[in-house]
């Protein structure tokens, strides 16, 4: 579930869409929470799914090996990748990475989101880099450094 006021519009940098803010949001905050999650797929169930069908097209890491699947497309589906994002996953959640605009695009790294080492099947829109998932010690991690950076008041940073 996207939290802040939202628009599904033509994405700014990459092909489809991607959801724009319609309201502010603070460095921080949280933009996209989890929510109807039935059911998490081991990397057994997660293997199994037919490359390109809509569930393997609709699934998104949720901790270590295991994935949640979502067929119906909420709008969550329309937050695109960069490397220099506007969010950062951590654990199905979506924080903004600094205070965000009216207007600003709702972006996260999909390294957060795919298995260890899978590499995403198109490559970023701006860099022309691939996409490739981080394993899974490094995605906490990393996800975690970056929350507890985004989450220090600025004016007390070391």
């Amino acid at each position: 579930m996207i939290v802040p006021s939202y628009e599904i519009r033509p994405a700014a940098h990459a092909h489809g869409k991607g959801v724009f803010l319609l309201e502010p949001v603070s460095r921080g905050q949280v933009i996209v929470a989890p929510d109807a999650i039935n059911r998490i797929y081991n990397a057994e169930e997660r293997a199994a799914l037919v490359p390109g069908s809509p569930e393997d097209e609709a699934c998104v890491r949720w901790f270590e090996s295991y994935h949640t699947v979502s067929t119906d497309w909420p709008d969550d589906c329309y937050v695109n990748h960069s490397f220099s994002p506007t969010g950062l996953w951590h654990l199905g959640f979506v924080f903004a990475t600094r205070d965000l605009a009216v207007g600003d695009e709702v972006t996260v790294d999909y390294s957060f989101l795919v298995d260890d080492d899978e590499k995403m099947p198109f490559m970023d829109a701006e860099t022309g880099r691939e996409i490739i998932g981080y394993k899974w010690a490094d995605n906490l991690r990393k996800s975690t450094e970056q929350l507890l950076d985004l989450l220090e008041d600025p004016g007390t940073s070391a």
